[in-house]
């Protein structure tokens, strides 16, 4: 018979580890904002035989673009950015990589391009930063309010709370690979990259309510159990449900990792990673949780 809460100490373990792990990533090296945050230009090129990234670079060396860098995209094509510019110097960048692919016999195509000014970028990031914070508190309220008539042996604020603390666990993993990624291999993270987060924080409190819902339940139908005993019970419940939801979604991603092309991949990793840690803290740190607090509360 599985004994979660009996092991509840080597589940906290596990989550510190990589909570600070990820504290002391994001802490050392922070993120590594896209243009989508900081300002800047991206161009994205098409070719059907990619020329050499140096080669490019040099011969856009008269336009003296700030801060360019020539990423590969997938294995013929290529990323360019460089701090925010006008039309005119977009057209001679066109008209200079297009020379050179005539030149070479090659075919070209402006697949993408998108320019943002500092202060946009900057705005952006306020806002990001807002969404989430009112997403944490908007479900914190809404889970102590939708249990707001269980009060024993916990009252139903703790419920909110400990599923803040879950949802902070599922947040804070992902960023610290991120900022692992951004300092080792330059992963930009950009508007996306904040999808993925509302995203996981939508997909985890979901598991997390469908574990408290059945505790709830379970207060009044095994009224003979300990509080202990009852959490574990309603884990085991619903542990089949949530591991093959969530399994189901994560083989979905992992085909979209796979196949869905360089400009999905660090998206989805973000996902895949989220839901993952989600499923994780529903299962092994928010339940729990109520049960420590509770031995709290008793010694108190």
């Amino acid at each position: 018979m599985i004994n979660i809460i009996g092991k509840r100490k080597i589940y906290y373990a596990i989550s510190g580890i990589f909570i600070v792990a990820s504290f002391i990533s994001f802490a050392l090296w922070g993120l590594n904002f896209g243009i989508d945050f900081k300002g800047g230009s991206v161009l994205e090129i098409s070719y059907d035989a990619r020329p050499d990234l140096n080669s490019m670079s040099e011969s856009l060396k008269p336009l003296l673009l700030n801060d360019l860098r020539i990423s590969p995209l997938g294995s013929n094509d290529a990323v360019l950015r460089f701090r925010e510019t006008d039309e005119a110097t977009h057209q001679n960048i066109i008209k200079i990589l297009s020379d050179d692919a005539i030149k070479n016999k090659i075919q070209f195509e402006e697949r993408r391009f998108s320019s943002i000014g500092p202060t946009i970028g900057a705005e952006l990031r306020q806002k990001s930063v807002k969404a989430i914070i009112i997403v944490l508190l908007g479900i914190s309220l809404y889970i102590a309010w939708a249990f707001r008539k269980v009060s024993k042996p916990i009252s139903s604020w703790r419920y909110g709370v400990v599923t803040l603390i879950a949802l902070f666990h599922d947040l804070i993993i992902p960023i610290g690979l991120f900022a692992y990624l951004g300092r080792f291999y330059g992963v930009e993270i950009g508007t996306n990259f904040i999808v993925a987060l509302l995203v996981v924080l939508g997909f985890s409190v979901h598991d997390t309510i469908v574990v408290f819902d059945r505790i709830r339940e379970n207060l009044k139908r095994y009224a003979e159990l300990n509080f202990a005993s009852l959490i574990n019970q309603s884990i085991r419940e619903t542990l089949v449900r949530s591991l093959n939801t969530s399994l189901t979604v994560l083989l979905t991603l992992s085909a979209l990792y796979i196949f869905g092309g360089e400009s999905l991949r660090y998206f989805v990793l973000a996902l895949m990673v989220g839901i993952f840690s989600g499923t994780y803290s529903s299962i092994f740190i928010a339940a729990p949780l109520l049960v420590t607090w509770l031995h709290i509360l008793k010694k108190g």
